[in-house]
């Protein structure tokens, strides 16, 4: 028995040890009951009054951007109400099922909806709403909503969805909006202020004024504050106790509203005009007097509303491949050899120079010699003897050839930029191009090599080297049409805000008088131009509104350099993207212009038929509405109808450009 009593000495050993360990627990006990009395009694409602708040849910309510009107207050852009589909991991069981009923409802495959939640679970963490899928049909709902009770996490909120009410038309200037990228969430908040920081999920402009103008238009977002279940579910009763002190919700504020310089009526005629007359190119439009666009059109076109729906990754394909570059904005983005219309201000420079007079003549015989080559002219059998005038009228290539050589390219673009030409406009919208006006220095410092002699006869008749866009010409065509005056194009009228406060007005911005050409020498061109549309032999003489004169110039592009017997060949029996260009700009009345259009009809083979029925519609629709007296159709004369739709682009007849 005395075998299993405890060695006094031992006991001894170990006591200090106990003592140590019985402190060591009552002090723990101790601090677990400070810290239970601190949390329980000191802070213990603070904590509870947060521990209730976690049942509160905090829901952004997004705000409707801002409408864009045209000049006369007509809606084009707006919003309307929409559905988007959501899940918030947080509160998901089963993540697989919820997938597969989902993907049954709304025809997405499950695995593509697991991918997205759990993308967006490692990169935002488990609280972030991920959505699904936007733009939900009422039918869509209706099959949603019962399953929220079933599925935890499953939402579907109310949203405001983009509204472009022209749909194709116009939308390279609307632009289009979608869902902010990650690439672009990380750069627009790089100097942005806390509160003003865009998040993942939030709609932005991507293109056009929707972009430039993305700030003024998204708005404020607005929250609200429900109380939920543990399974994130609104509860069925709100407990006011719990919610007091709390706003119900804090009411968004919508963006602010763009009105537009653009026409309604004049952008709906221009679209209406290509899409019948089965054009590709560019048609815009603007005031001479004031700068203002009154309609902006590029074709092939697409549909924004598409974009804000969510485009699917097949058809953002077929855009971007499109080979006619759909998403192209062509009015400042694409810039070609201006073809004959670029005879008007060669015209100019040598009337200005005094290279020629409104009496000098060149003969033509339907080609030049210059060197080895021949250059021909579009008309095989000449012009004969032709003066300042006729060869405007009649767009005599040899008349520009003999005046090219004479001038030399370095003062041909003197006068050129002058006009315009070689400069981005500054309309405001992203990615405008400057165009080309060729120089000496120019091409020995792009290309490294010496002007040529022979090359001032192909610039001279706007090919070679020279490029300018649709919004660069009809400003220079403005110009011509009121002798000198310079406006800056622009295309957004005023801003307002809230309570109707104007944000921002913008005014006709007058920018110089062209002082090196005097008001002589453009009445000269002014009238070779309006022969154009109104003398016997004049390129555009098809093209009429009655009582109206038109004036303008035609101009055809070649896109390759054609051997002496292809020059006459049929354009329309070669392939479609071998065809020629087709340019027609001018503006109305001649003698003291309201409106100036610029037509880029690609591959249209020549520029009368190509885009001289398309301006002549555009300009009819404006004066039809706002001097429909002035429309007088003379005695025999048929009311000008629009060109005749063909199934395929035709051929310029002898003599077209």
């Amino acid at each position: 028995m005395s075998d299993f009593l405890a060695d006094p000495d031992e006991v001894k050993e170990y006591s200090p040890r106990f003592r140590l360990m019985y402190v060591v627990i009552v002090c723990a006990i101790a601090i677990f009951a400070v810290r239970l009395w601190y949390l329980q009694i000191v802070k213990g409602s603070e904590l509870r009054l947060f521990s209730e708040k976690n049942r509160i849910k905090e829901t952004e309510q997004p705000a409707p951007r801002g409408m864009i009107l045209d000049r006369g207050g007509k809606i084009l852009v707006d919003n309307r109400p929409g559905f988007i589909a959501k899940i918030v991991p947080q509160y998901v069981e089963d993540l697989d099922a919820i997938a597969k009923v989902l993907s049954e409802k709304l025809d997405i495959p499950a695995a593509t909806i697991v991918q997205k939640v759990k993308s967006s679970r490692r990169k935002n963490g488990a609280y972030w709403p991920v959505k699904i899928k936007d733009a939900l049909t009422m039918d869509e709902v209706a099959r949603l909503e019962p399953l929220k009770i079933d599925y935890p996490g499953l939402d579907v909120e109310m949203a405001i969805t983009r509204s472009y009410h022209m749909e194709r038309n116009g939308s390279h200037l609307f632009g289009y909006v979608s869902e902010i990228s990650e690439y672009e969430l990380a750069r627009v908040n790089r100097n942005r202020a806390a509160e003003d920081k865009l998040k993942q999920g939030d709609i932005v402009g991507k293109s056009g004024l929707e972009h430039v103008f993305d700030h003024e238009l998204r708005g404020v977002k607005g929250l609200e504050f429900v109380q939920v279940d543990a399974h994130g579910r609104a509860a069925a009763s709100q407990d006011t106790e719990l919610l007091q002190g709390m706003p119900e919700f804090i009411e968004a504020e919508p963006g602010q509203n763009i009105t537009l310089t653009i026409d309604a009526d004049v952008q709906a005629a221009a679209y209406k005009s290509i899409t019948e007359n089965k054009r590709i190119g560019a048609v815009v439009a603007m005031s001479p007097k004031t700068g203002e666009v009154l309609a902006w059109l590029s074709a092939p076109s697409y549909d924004p509303n598409e974009f804000s729906q969510g485009i699917s990754p097949k058809l953002w394909t077929e855009l971007v491949n499109d080979p006619f570059q759909v998403l192209r904005n062509k009015v400042i983005q694409t810039h070609t050899p201006p073809g004959s219309t670029f005879k008007a201000i060669v015209a100019l420079a040598a009337l200005q120079e005094r290279v020629v007079t409104p009496a000098s003549t060149y003969h033509c015989p339907g080609f030049m010699q210059f060197g080895r080559r021949r250059y021909h002219c579009h008309l095989r059998q000449g012009h004969g003897a032709v003066n300042v005038y006729k060869a405007l009228e009649q767009s005599c290539d040899v008349y520009f050839y003999r005046v090219g050589i004479a001038l030399g390219i370095d003062r041909i673009a003197k006068y050129a930029t002058m006009l315009g030409l070689g400069a981005k406009t500054g309309i405001g919208l992203p990615g405008e191009v400057p165009g080309l006006v060729p120089t000496t220095d120019w091409k020995k410092r792009a290309l490294g090599e010496e002007w040529q002699p022979g090359e001032n006869l192909s610039n001279a008749i706007g090919q070679g080297f020279m490029l300018a866009s649709p919004i660069q010409l009809v400003q220079a065509f403005s110009i011509i049409g009121t002798e000198g005056k310079v406006h800056k194009p622009f295309v957004v009228k005023k801003i307002v805000g809230l309570d109707e406060k104007v944000v921002l007005q913008n005014e006709p911005q007058f920018v110089k008088q062209v002082a090196d050409i005097s008001p002589e020498n453009f009445k000269i061109v002014k009238k070779g131009l309006q022969m154009v549309n109104n003398g016997e032999r004049g390129t555009a003489k098809w093209w009429k509104i009655p009582g109206i004169e038109m004036a303008g110039k035609t101009g055809t592009v070649q896109l390759f350099s054609l051997s002496a017997d292809q020059v006459f060949a049929k354009c329309d029996a070669r392939p479609m993207r071998q065809r020629h260009h087709g340019w027609y700009v001018g503006y109305a009345p001649a003698n003291d212009p309201e409106i100036a259009v610029a037509v880029l009809a690609e591959h249209a083979c020549a520029g009368s038929s190509g885009g001289g029925p398309i301006a002549r519609d555009v300009m009819q629709a404006y004066f039809q509405k706002f001097h429909p007296d002035w429309i007088k159709p003379e005695k025999g004369q048929a009311k000008a109808q629009p060109a005749k739709v063909e199934p395929e682009l035709p051929a310029p007849a002898e003599g077209e450009e």
